[in-house]
């Protein structure tokens, strides 16, 4: 996750409270996606950014997980995310996200 948006979910987790947060990632690799995911939840595990040593415990899914595709109109998800379902390795992803989430989010 670069530092711009690291700033921008920080900034924003300021002014509304981590409570009412949710960050929807949509990294092509499980990997990057778990990167990403602890970023926000745990901070930054590179300690570069902003979210350096940041634990914000915030509420982090894939687009692809089932969670955020039942609350996505059918027709424009398929239209913006249903090619890239087909060649991703979604499994692998849900389950390096989630367990992200199990371990770092503070807010479900």
């Amino acid at each position: 996750m670069d530092l711009e948006i690291q700033q921008r979910v920080k900034d924003l987790t300021e002014k509304y409270g981590a409570e009412n947060m949710v960050v929807v990632i949509g990294g092509a690799e499980a990997e990057a996606s778990g990167l990403s995911a602890e970023t926000v939840a745990a901070g930054d595990p590179t300690f570069a950014g902003p979210l350096a040593g940041v634990d914000l415990g915030l509420s982090v899914f894939h687009v692809v997980e089932p969670e955020i595709k039942a609350e996505c109109d059918e027709a424009i998800y398929d239209e913006q995310c249903g090619m890239m379902e087909m060649v991703l390795d979604v499994d692998a992803i849900i389950e390096e996200v989630k367990n992200v989430r199990d371990q770092f989010c503070k807010y479900l």
